[in-house]
């Protein structure tokens, strides 16, 4: 999928580099559910399982041939994206959501779309609000990430046609 800016296309092994960027960034990844890839070969195997999906739902954001983020389907309804912190700021999730989500209703059977964030992650909360979804409910402690608890906000998204 092509948008004004992104190409969005399933991870290849050459992004590994970019990946390792993201994947090793501490302000990119504190408030993901796992702390900070320490080598290029942890993030190669998250590369792998991203290159293994069938159908294609995860999506590398492609731009000018960097990428600069992942984004779509994690696992089963849920959607998460990642973006390096140079990107921050400029829609490119918004951007991207916005193709990614219809392509998702078109192409599964998904009744809805959830995500989970950490409450504290402001800037997930907004795009999340922004492309339509609606908080649900809250948990406390639910990931333990290298000794630190962090809770949960839950969001989701209907799928059009319900």
């Amino acid at each position: 999928m092509v948008t004004a800016r992104l190409v969005l296309r399933r991870p290849a092994s050459g992004d590994l580099d970019d990946l390792f960027a993201i994947y090793s960034d501490p302000c990119a990844m504190r408030y993901w559910s796992t702390l900070p890839h320490d080598s290029p070969a942890v993030t190669s195997r998250s590369l792998d399982g991203m290159m293994a999906q069938s159908p294609l739902t995860y999506f590398a954001l492609d731009l000018n041939g960097r990428v600069i983020g992942c984004a779509g389907l994690y696992r089963d309804q849920e959607v998460g994206f990642i973006l390096h912190p140079d990107h921050w700021r400029q829609g490119y999730v918004t951007e991207a959501m916005n193709a990614i989500i219809p392509y998702l209703f078109a192409t599964t059977q998904v009744p809805h779309l959830m995500a989970d964030i950490d409450p504290r992650n402001i800037a997930s909360a907004a795009a999340l609000t922004g492309l339509g979804f609606t908080e649900t409910h809250r948990a406390t402690r639910t990931y333990c990430i290298g000794g630190v608890w962090s809770d949960s906000a839950y969001y989701r998204l209907h799928r059009p046609d319900t």
